[in-house]
């Protein structure tokens, strides 16, 4: 049996949001298609397309946003006319970027643009880390929050600095918002604040969103008629984009006004884990709503683990699972999402009783 099949048995899971299959999430976008008089767009001209767009645009407080079928996409794009309007190919990222993580060289490949790796890689980096490149760069990205080291946010204040920085220096600063909504509740700041001083903005439309793919760039009416040339240039000119921004669209508002109740069983769950030291959280507070666990087993140990008690208990612990620096160890991420926020304190307590104990033996 196949980890995907494994997880579809499951009647309990502990991450994200509760996954509709295909049937019931094509049946309400049909609802709601119809609720609400949509029509397909064409090449992305369309009202239900453009007026989304300008909803995200004017939420985060920019001039325009344009829908893009990838994030990969998106995010390259920006970078490479960043740096063509700066002058500058050299790009700032942190070794635990997306873009140098998942993205397989498309950056070097393409030629978009260098990257240059700034900060160490088991935290964000900072301004001092920023001013220590000698090189004129066309452009910075900040992962906020940044998935790979659990969620971890520089402190409100640091950021205020680079924001600051970079606008004297000419600096494009580029805001990676994959799961930018998750980090307003843990900011106490709305998704606009944060935004605000950032050059350009990727969001997805469906990590915490929950949609079905997709993403969208914000930023100045001129770059983003720039960007969206490029889609063309690229493939991502499809025909019509009104499946992805249903799915969105139907639950955007909803989503958004979660955030803070996800971010309140993020702290709860903290509380929680103090009884169980087998399961170490990083970040030590919570700076979003979403967390890495470290484990004290393997990676492979950890998945056996995971896999068994899916068998034994119809419950679903975690997707994937990293080695950890040290021999015998791993981590696991958790996002916190409607399946976490729903499920009763006690439940949660058994299954992480349940984690718990495997580990132990």
């Amino acid at each position: 049996m196949t980890d995907a099949e494994l997880r579809l048995r499951c009647r309990t899971h502990l991450p994200g949001h509760r996954q509709p299959s295909p049937a019931q999430l094509f049946a309400a976008m049909a609802a709601w298609c119809e609720a609400n008089g949509v029509e397909h767009d064409t090449y992305g001209n369309g009202a239900l397309i453009q007026e989304f767009e300008q909803k995200v645009a004017k939420l985060l407080g920019f001039e325009a946003a344009l829908f893009c079928i990838t994030g990969t996409m998106t995010q390259a794009t920006a970078l490479r006319i960043a740096c063509e309007e700066r002058g500058s190919k050299l790009v700032a990222l942190h070794p635990t970027s997306h873009i140098l993580r998942h993205e397989r060289a498309n950056h070097q490949l393409f030629d978009h643009f260098h990257a240059l790796q700034i900060g160490d890689q088991n935290r964000p980096w900072t301004l001092e880390e920023l001013q220590g490149i000698p090189d004129k760069l066309g452009a910075a990205t900040l992962e906020l929050p940044m998935r790979e080291i659990g969620g971890q946010c520089p402190e409100w204040e640091d950021l205020a600095a680079i924001k600051t920085y970079c606008r004297e220096q000419a600096i494009h600063l580029h805001l990676d918002g994959a799961r930018l909504w998750e980090t307003a509740a843990a900011y106490g700041r709305t998704a606009g604040e944060i935004a605000t001083g950032f050059d350009t903005v990727y969001v997805s439309l469906y990590k915490g969103i929950g949609g079905m793919g997709g993403a969208m760039l914000l930023g100045s009416a001129s770059f983003v008629a720039k960007a969206q040339e490029w889609y063309r240039r690229q493939g991502g000119n499809v025909y019509q984009r009104t499946p992805y921004v249903v799915a969105a669209a139907m639950q955007f508002d909803a989503r958004l006004a979660a955030m803070p109740d996800y971010f309140r069983r993020t702290l709860w769950l903290y509380e929680t884990l103090r009884d169980y030291p087998l399961l170490t959280p990083n970040p030590a507070r919570p700076q979003a709503s979403m967390l890495h666990l470290h484990l004290p087993v393997s990676r492979d140990r950890a998945l056996n683990i995971r896999n068994l008690i899916a068998e034994r208990h119809g419950v679903w612990l975690f997707n994937g699972a990293s080695h950890g620096a040290l021999q015998d160890r791993s981590s696991v991420e958790l996002y916190i999402g409607d399946n976490l926020l729903n499920m009763p304190d006690d439940r949660v307590r058994e299954i992480l009783s349940l984690w718990s104990a495997a580990l132990a033996n």
